[in-house]
């Protein structure tokens, strides 16, 4: 299949429905203090939540709308859909809570999300790879490059470029 045709059908995927897999959540977890709670503020299928709750944290939220909805939290851990992604990075800001946002590296783009970031901070831990998300169909996809974008989780730097791990002691991908 040649490049157009295959980027024509993976952009016919919707981006909002692309799950976390288990390695995408490790470059995270050193920067995430066991006793904080987390709510999981786009909780789709659920695969965020399991991998955190099977690391050792307390994780909440996974029916209520993240617009409306206050849960008692420490931070705000989620992949968002992406189509959302300006109204969750406004909420996430107005609720005065650490977070980490699994977002497309063009999120850094726009104005809008432009004068949140100057406004609030922000810091990015970008994976040395593509992470190989999960699809509905159960296959993996990784047609673009994410970062953790986070506030209030005090990273050492603001962009930290850190290796992609599989989940298997020293083994990077």
């Amino acid at each position: 299949m040649s490049v157009s045709k295959r980027c024509i059908r993976q952009s016919n995927v919707k981006l909002d429905e692309v799950f976390t897999p288990y390695e995408a959540v490790m470059p995270l977890i050193p920067y995430l203090p066991k006793d904080w709670t987390i709510w999981e503020c786009a909780f789709g299928q659920g695969y965020l939540a399991k991998h955190l709750t099977n690391l050792g944290y307390k994780v909440v939220g996974s029916g209520e709308n993240f617009f409306n909805a206050k849960l008692d939290c420490n931070v705000l851990v989620t992949n968002p859909p992406y189509s959302l992604k300006d109204n969750f990075i406004e909420r996430a800001y107005s609720l005065h809570k650490p977070f980490a946002f699994l977002l497309p590296l063009t999120a850094l783009e726009g104005k809008r999300r432009g004068y949140l970031y100057r406004e609030n901070g922000i810091q990015l831990i970008i994976p040395n790879k593509r992470i190989n998300f999960i699809i509905p169909s159960g296959k993996t996809a990784n047609w673009f490059q994410t970062a953790w974008f986070c506030y209030g989780l005090n990273l050492p730097k603001d962009l930290m470029f850190v290796d992609y791990f599989t989940g298997r002691k020293g083994e990077v991908k």
